[in-house]
Protein backbone atom coordinates (compact mmCIF):
# COMPACT_ATOMS: atom_id res chain seq x y z
CA UNK A 1 0.00 0.00 0.00
CA UNK A 2 1.58 3.61 -0.54
CA UNK A 3 1.23 5.59 2.39
CA UNK A 4 1.59 8.44 0.32
CA UNK A 5 -1.71 8.68 -0.97
CA UNK A 6 -2.83 9.87 2.54
CA UNK A 7 -3.05 13.94 2.89
CA UNK A 8 -1.12 13.69 6.21
CA UNK A 9 1.53 11.83 4.55
CA UNK A 10 1.48 13.96 1.70
CA UNK A 11 1.73 17.62 4.36
CA UNK A 12 4.65 15.47 6.05
CA UNK A 13 6.20 15.13 2.96
CA UNK A 14 6.04 18.87 1.89
CA UNK A 15 6.77 19.82 4.87
CA UNK A 16 9.51 18.31 5.06
CA UNK A 17 10.90 19.00 1.77
CA UNK A 18 10.60 22.94 2.95
CA UNK A 19 12.25 22.46 5.89
CA UNK A 20 15.37 20.36 4.11
CA UNK A 21 15.55 22.75 2.17
CA UNK A 22 15.53 26.16 4.70
CA UNK A 23 16.96 25.23 7.44
CA UNK A 24 20.93 24.73 5.59
CA UNK A 25 20.84 28.08 4.05
CA UNK A 26 20.62 29.48 7.16
CA UNK A 27 22.83 26.99 8.51
CA UNK A 28 25.72 27.62 6.28
CA UNK A 29 25.73 31.32 8.08
CA UNK A 30 25.56 29.91 11.35
CA UNK A 31 28.81 27.40 10.54
CA UNK A 32 30.63 29.95 8.86
CA UNK A 33 30.28 31.90 12.06
CA UNK A 34 30.86 29.55 14.83
CA UNK A 35 27.36 29.07 15.83
CA UNK A 36 26.72 26.03 14.57
CA UNK A 37 24.62 25.04 17.92
CA UNK A 38 22.94 28.10 18.15
CA UNK A 39 19.98 26.41 17.14
CA UNK A 40 19.70 24.00 19.68
CA UNK A 41 19.53 27.19 22.10
CA UNK A 42 16.77 28.83 20.48
CA UNK A 43 14.85 25.67 20.54
CA UNK A 44 15.62 25.44 24.27
CA UNK A 45 14.36 29.71 24.10
CA UNK A 46 11.17 28.10 21.98
CA UNK A 47 10.42 25.67 24.59
CA UNK A 48 9.56 27.91 26.84
CA UNK A 49 7.29 29.92 24.52
CA UNK A 50 5.28 26.29 23.91
CA UNK A 51 5.13 26.00 28.27
CA UNK A 52 4.06 29.40 28.17
CA UNK A 53 1.39 28.54 25.60
CA UNK A 54 0.18 25.38 26.92
CA UNK A 55 0.11 26.97 30.94
CA UNK A 56 -2.29 30.09 29.34
CA UNK A 57 -3.96 27.87 26.71
CA UNK A 58 -2.82 29.40 23.46
CA UNK A 59 -1.16 28.64 20.67
CA UNK A 60 1.55 27.10 21.54
CA UNK A 61 3.55 27.34 17.96
CA UNK A 62 2.90 31.48 18.13
CA UNK A 63 4.54 31.85 21.65
CA UNK A 64 7.35 29.59 20.55
CA UNK A 65 7.75 32.17 17.91
CA UNK A 66 8.04 35.15 20.04
CA UNK A 67 10.00 33.45 22.67
CA UNK A 68 12.68 32.48 19.74
CA UNK A 69 12.50 35.63 18.58
CA UNK A 70 13.02 37.53 21.70
CA UNK A 71 15.79 35.80 23.24
CA UNK A 72 17.44 35.45 19.65
CA UNK A 73 17.68 39.06 19.58
CA UNK A 74 18.39 39.55 23.32
CA UNK A 75 21.43 37.45 22.69
CA UNK A 76 22.55 38.91 19.68
CA UNK A 77 22.50 42.53 21.40
CA UNK A 78 24.17 40.68 24.33
CA UNK A 79 27.21 39.67 22.23
CA UNK A 80 27.76 42.48 20.18
CA UNK A 81 27.64 45.34 22.86
CA UNK A 82 28.34 43.82 26.10
CA UNK A 83 31.22 41.59 27.04
CA UNK A 84 29.99 38.08 26.48
CA UNK A 85 31.15 35.83 24.25
CA UNK A 86 28.98 34.29 21.78
CA UNK A 87 29.73 31.22 23.76
CA UNK A 88 28.84 32.32 27.32
CA UNK A 89 26.03 33.84 25.50
CA UNK A 90 24.97 30.81 23.82
CA UNK A 91 25.22 28.35 27.10
CA UNK A 92 22.75 31.39 28.85
CA UNK A 93 20.45 30.67 26.00
CA UNK A 94 20.23 27.47 26.94
CA UNK A 95 20.13 26.95 30.44
CA UNK A 96 17.46 29.21 30.68
CA UNK A 97 15.52 28.29 28.06
CA UNK A 98 14.95 24.85 29.10
CA UNK A 99 14.62 25.77 32.66
CA UNK A 100 12.01 28.04 31.85
CA UNK A 101 10.14 25.55 29.36
CA UNK A 102 10.33 22.49 32.35
CA UNK A 103 8.73 24.72 34.74
CA UNK A 104 6.28 26.45 32.94
CA UNK A 105 4.90 22.54 31.67
CA UNK A 106 4.83 21.74 34.65
CA UNK A 107 2.62 24.00 35.92
CA UNK A 108 0.50 23.46 33.15
CA UNK A 109 -2.16 20.54 32.62
CA UNK A 110 -1.08 19.24 29.28
CA UNK A 111 0.19 15.48 29.11
CA UNK A 112 3.64 13.93 28.45
CA UNK A 113 2.41 13.20 24.87
CA UNK A 114 2.21 17.33 24.01
CA UNK A 115 5.50 18.26 25.19
CA UNK A 116 6.95 14.82 23.37
CA UNK A 117 5.10 16.10 20.05
CA UNK A 118 7.76 19.75 20.29
CA UNK A 119 10.97 18.16 21.72
CA UNK A 120 10.80 15.20 19.15
CA UNK A 121 8.47 16.37 16.45
CA UNK A 122 5.15 15.29 15.40
CA UNK A 123 5.22 15.47 11.24
CA UNK A 124 3.04 12.92 10.56
CA UNK A 125 0.15 15.20 12.32
CA UNK A 126 0.73 18.51 10.66
CA UNK A 127 -2.55 20.04 9.69
CA UNK A 128 -2.86 22.21 6.51
CA UNK A 129 -2.64 25.56 8.50
CA UNK A 130 0.88 24.16 10.08
CA UNK A 131 2.14 23.45 6.14
CA UNK A 132 1.15 26.69 4.41
CA UNK A 133 2.61 28.40 7.58
CA UNK A 134 5.89 26.40 7.06
CA UNK A 135 5.90 27.22 3.59
CA UNK A 136 5.06 31.15 4.09
CA UNK A 137 7.91 31.49 6.55
CA UNK A 138 10.51 29.10 4.77
CA UNK A 139 10.25 30.69 1.96
CA UNK A 140 10.49 34.24 3.26
CA UNK A 141 13.85 32.66 5.11
CA UNK A 142 15.09 31.47 1.70
CA UNK A 143 14.51 34.82 -0.24
CA UNK A 144 16.35 36.65 2.42
CA UNK A 145 19.32 33.67 2.60
CA UNK A 146 19.85 33.67 -1.04
CA UNK A 147 19.22 37.20 -2.12
CA UNK A 148 21.55 38.55 0.78
CA UNK A 149 24.19 36.48 0.42
CA UNK A 150 26.75 38.85 -0.19
CA UNK A 151 26.24 41.13 2.36
CA UNK A 152 24.99 38.23 5.27
CA UNK A 153 28.90 36.39 3.54
CA UNK A 154 30.93 39.64 4.27
CA UNK A 155 29.41 39.87 7.58
CA UNK A 156 29.94 36.40 8.56
CA UNK A 157 33.46 36.43 7.41
CA UNK A 158 35.03 39.65 8.71
CA UNK A 159 32.66 41.86 10.85
CA UNK A 160 34.97 44.42 10.84
CA UNK A 161 35.54 44.56 7.32
CA UNK A 162 31.72 44.66 6.53
CA UNK A 163 31.34 47.79 9.07
CA UNK A 164 33.99 49.63 7.04
CA UNK A 165 32.23 48.73 3.64
CA UNK A 166 29.63 50.28 4.78
CA UNK A 167 27.19 47.42 5.16
CA UNK A 168 24.64 47.76 7.69
CA UNK A 169 26.27 45.06 10.41
CA UNK A 170 23.46 45.64 12.86
CA UNK A 171 20.78 44.90 11.03
CA UNK A 172 22.42 41.90 8.62
CA UNK A 173 22.99 40.44 12.81
CA UNK A 174 19.80 40.60 13.60
CA UNK A 175 18.09 39.85 10.53
CA UNK A 176 20.05 36.48 10.92
CA UNK A 177 18.97 36.12 14.55
CA UNK A 178 15.60 36.43 13.86
CA UNK A 179 15.33 34.02 10.68
CA UNK A 180 17.23 31.39 12.96
CA UNK A 181 14.05 31.90 15.84
CA UNK A 182 11.49 31.40 12.45
CA UNK A 183 13.88 28.93 10.91
CA UNK A 184 13.22 26.82 14.87
CA UNK A 185 9.97 27.41 15.09
CA UNK A 186 8.99 25.80 11.63
CA UNK A 187 11.04 23.16 11.68
CA UNK A 188 10.30 22.28 15.30
CA UNK A 189 6.77 20.36 14.22
CA UNK A 190 9.29 18.24 11.76
CA UNK A 191 12.21 17.17 13.86
CA UNK A 192 11.53 18.75 17.14
CA UNK A 193 13.41 21.36 19.27
CA UNK A 194 15.85 18.72 19.99
CA UNK A 195 17.17 18.11 17.14
CA UNK A 196 16.90 21.04 14.43
CA UNK A 197 20.40 21.78 14.95
CA UNK A 198 21.34 18.57 13.35
CA UNK A 199 19.53 19.90 9.99
CA UNK A 200 20.79 23.11 10.05
CA UNK A 201 24.40 22.16 10.76
CA UNK A 202 24.97 18.65 9.08
CA UNK A 203 24.26 18.99 5.14
CA UNK A 204 26.47 21.91 5.53
CA UNK A 205 29.08 19.65 6.96
CA UNK A 206 28.84 17.40 4.74
CA UNK A 207 29.06 19.62 1.71
CA UNK A 208 32.43 20.86 3.00
CA UNK A 209 33.73 17.46 2.55
CA UNK A 210 33.57 17.90 -1.79
CA UNK A 211 33.09 21.65 -2.09
CA UNK A 212 35.28 24.44 -1.58
CA UNK A 213 33.35 27.73 -2.71
CA UNK A 214 30.65 29.21 -0.62
CA UNK A 215 28.45 29.32 -3.66
CA UNK A 216 28.75 25.49 -4.57
CA UNK A 217 28.65 24.58 -0.57
CA UNK A 218 25.53 26.33 -0.22
CA UNK A 219 24.09 25.02 -2.72
CA UNK A 220 25.22 21.64 -2.23
CA UNK A 221 23.74 21.52 1.75
CA UNK A 222 20.49 22.32 0.41
CA UNK A 223 20.66 19.52 -2.18
CA UNK A 224 21.82 17.26 0.91
CA UNK A 225 18.78 18.43 2.87
CA UNK A 226 16.08 18.36 0.60
CA UNK A 227 17.50 14.51 -0.07
CA UNK A 228 17.43 14.02 3.61
CA UNK A 229 13.94 15.46 4.29
CA UNK A 230 12.24 13.74 1.11
CA UNK A 231 13.94 10.25 2.06
CA UNK A 232 13.49 10.25 5.90
CA UNK A 233 9.83 11.22 5.25
CA UNK A 234 9.63 7.69 2.84
CA UNK A 235 11.82 5.45 5.53
CA UNK A 236 9.53 6.78 8.25
CA UNK A 237 6.59 5.44 5.76
CA UNK A 238 8.20 2.36 5.10
CA UNK A 239 9.95 1.09 8.65
CA UNK A 240 7.18 2.89 10.77
CA UNK A 241 9.62 5.24 12.68
CA UNK A 242 9.57 8.75 13.94
CA UNK A 243 9.74 10.83 10.53
CA UNK A 244 12.14 13.92 12.27
CA UNK A 245 15.07 11.03 14.08
CA UNK A 246 14.37 9.34 10.36
CA UNK A 247 15.47 12.73 8.48
CA UNK A 248 18.67 13.45 10.50
CA UNK A 249 19.92 10.07 10.69
CA UNK A 250 19.69 10.26 7.62
CA UNK A 251 21.39 13.31 7.13
CA UNK A 252 24.01 11.89 9.15
CA UNK A 253 24.82 8.87 7.52
CA UNK A 254 25.24 10.91 4.29
CA UNK A 255 27.85 12.79 5.95
CA UNK A 256 29.60 9.54 6.66
CA UNK A 257 29.17 8.19 3.17
CA UNK A 258 30.76 11.34 1.78
CA UNK A 259 33.55 11.79 3.94
CA UNK A 260 34.63 8.38 3.49
CA UNK A 261 34.48 8.67 -0.09
CA UNK A 262 36.22 12.07 -0.37
CA UNK A 263 38.59 10.70 1.75
CA UNK A 264 39.20 7.59 -0.25
CA UNK A 265 39.29 9.59 -3.02
CA UNK A 266 42.07 11.99 -2.10
CA UNK A 267 44.43 9.10 -0.87
CA UNK A 268 43.55 7.56 -4.34
CA UNK A 269 44.89 10.64 -5.89
CA UNK A 270 48.15 11.10 -3.50
CA UNK A 271 48.74 7.33 -4.40
CA UNK A 272 48.72 7.73 -7.93
CA UNK A 273 52.40 8.24 -9.80
CA UNK A 274 52.91 11.67 -10.90
CA UNK A 275 54.18 12.26 -14.21
CA UNK A 276 57.73 13.08 -14.32
CA UNK A 277 58.49 16.98 -15.25
CA UNK A 278 59.55 17.47 -18.80
CA UNK A 279 63.29 18.46 -19.07
CA UNK A 280 64.08 22.02 -19.24
CA UNK A 281 65.24 22.86 -22.90
CA UNK A 282 68.99 23.59 -22.69
CA UNK A 283 70.52 26.95 -23.92
CA UNK A 284 72.14 26.43 -27.46
CA UNK A 285 74.76 28.52 -28.07
CA UNK A 286 76.42 28.69 -31.47
CA UNK A 287 80.01 29.54 -32.14
CA UNK A 288 80.84 32.34 -34.49
CA UNK A 289 83.99 32.76 -36.61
Amino acid sequence: MNLFQYEYMQLALVSALIIGLTAPALGIYLVQRRLALIGDGIGHVALTGVGAGLLFQTSPVIMAVIAATVGAVVIELIRERGRTSGDLALALLFYGGIAGGVVLVGLSDSTSSNLNAYLFGALSTASRTDVATIAVLGTAVLIAMIGLRPALFAVCHDEEYARVSGLPVRALNLLLAVTTAITVTIAMRAVGVLLISALMVVPVATAQQVTRGFRSTMAAAMALGLFAGGAGIWMAAVADTAPGASVVVLAIASFVVVTLLAAGWRRLRRARPQPAPAPEPHEVVLGGS
